[in-house]
C-alpha cells in the first residue's frame, strides 16, 4: 500500500526532471459535457506520457551499485520509452524487450533514448518473462511497468499537481490498465479532494478492472481487439489492485469509435494529439456521461505515429 505522503515524497524527487503538465479547459468540451472539465495534458510530458514520472522516480532510487548494473522492462510501447528516457538522463544503462513487430516508431524513441533493444516473437514468448530472465542473467534490476510502489508513487504525482491547481473536485477520470497511474491518483485524490468520485476508464474488450470490482477480486479476462493497445491488460496488477479495490467508485468502458472521436474532438477542438490509449478519458467524458460538477481528467499520452492518427481520425481502426 502507498499513501499521500509516498506521492509527496516522490514528486520532490523528480522535481526538475519531469514536466509539470499542464491543466487546460475548453468551453466547448464543458457545453458538450455539461460540466466544468479541467484537463491535465500528460501527452505533453516528457517522453510523451504520464509513464516517465513513474520511470524517473524508479531511477532516481537506484542504489549506487544498482545503477552500474542497468535497468531492464518488458514494453512495446510507453514504459520502455520512457524508461529508456529516465536511465539515459541519470546514466544509467537501459535494456528494453518488445515484440519484432512493435511500431518502429517507439523502437526508434528508445533507441534514440539510448535505449538497447532486444526483440521477441509476441505470439511465442512475452517480453516480462524476457526482461526477468535477463535480469536474473545480467543482474539488470528488473523495472515494472505498474506493479511496484515507487512507480505508482511517481505516476501519482500527476493529481498531486492538479490538486494543487484546483480547489475541488467532484468527479476525477483516469484511465486503468495494470492500474499503477489510477492507484497513484486515486490515493492522492481521495486524501486531497475528498468526496471526490474516481472513475476508471477502459476499453470495452479489455475490462479487466471492471469485472474485478464486480466480483470483488482480481479477475484475468481474455482481451479482445481494441485500438488502445496501451490498456489490453488481462488482469490487475497485485499491487495496485490493493489500491484500487478499495479507492476506485466506478470503472466505465469505451468503444474504439468512441475513443476515435475523442482523438478527432481533441486535435480539433484542443489542438492536442492523443493516442488512442491516451484518449480513453475524454471518451468517457464526451459519450459516457461521466463528468458532472467539476471534473478532473487525465489524457495519459500521445504517442501514435502521424500515419496512424491520420488513419483513424479519417475513419480507419
Amino acid at each position: 500500500m502507498i499513501g499521500v505522503d509516498d506521492v509527496v515524497a516522490a514528486a520532490a524527487v523528480i522535481e526538475g526532471v519531469v514536466h509539470r503538465t499542464p491543466v487546460i479547459r475548453s468551453r466547448t468540451l464543458d457545453a458538450v459535457a455539461g460540466a466544468e472539465v479541467l484537463l491535465k495534458v500528460e501527452s505533453l510530458q516528457r517522453a510523451g506520457s504520464f509513464k516517465f514520472r513513474g520511470a524517473s522516480h524508479r531511477v532516481a532510487l537506484l542504489t549506487e551499485d544498482e545503477r552500474r548494473r542497468g535497468v531492464v522492462a518488458g514494453s512495446s510501447g510507453n514504459h520502455g520509452s520512457a524508461l529508456a528516457l529516465a536511465a539515459s538522463l541519470a546514466g544509467v544503462p537501459a535494456t528494453i524487450v518488445m515484440p519484432e513487430d512493435a511500431s518502429t516508431l517507439k523502437r526508434a524513441a528508445i533507441e534514440g533514448y539510448g535505449g538497447t533493444v532486444v526483440t521477441h516473437d509476441r505470439y511465442s514468448t512475452r517480453n516480462t518473462q524476457i526482461a526477468a530472465s535477463l535480469s536474473e542473467e545480467t543482474g539488470a534490476v528488473l523495472v515494472p511497468p505498474y506493479d511496484d510502489w515507487r512507480i505508482m508513487a511517481g505516476a501519482g504525482t500527476t493529481a498531486l499537481e492538479l490538486a494543487e491547481e484546483v480547489d475541488d473536485l467532484d468527479v476525477f477520470v483516469a484511465p486503468v490498465s495494470g492500474g499503477g497511474l489510477m492507484a497513484g491518483c486515486a490515493t492522492v485524490v481521495a486524501d486531497r479532494l475528498r468526496g471526490c468520485r474516481i472513475v476508471g476508464v477502459e476499453p470495452a474488450e479489455a475490462d479487466d478492472t471492471r469485472r474485478s470490482l464486480g466480483s470483488g477480486e482480481r479477475v484475468h479476462t481474455e482481451v479482445g481487439r481494441t485500438i488502445c493497445d496501451g490498456l489490453q491488460t488481462p488482469q490487475p496488477g497485485e499491487l495496485t489492485w490493493q489500491v484500487n479495490s478499495r479507492l476506485l467508485d466506478a470503472v466505465e468502458t469505451v468503444e474504439d469509435d468512441e475513443v476515435v472521436d475523442a482523438m478527432r474532438f481533441a486535435f480539433e477542438r484542443l489542438k492536442l494529439v492523443l493516442e488512442p490509449s491516451g484518449a480513453a478519458s475524454l471518451a468517457a467524458v464526451l459519450h459516457r456521461g461521466v463528468a458532472r460538477g467539476r471534473t478532473g481528467v487525465v489524457l495519459s499520452g500521445g504517442n501514435v505515429a502521424a500515419d496512424r492518427f491520420a488513419e483513424l481520425v479519417a475513419g480507419g481502426r
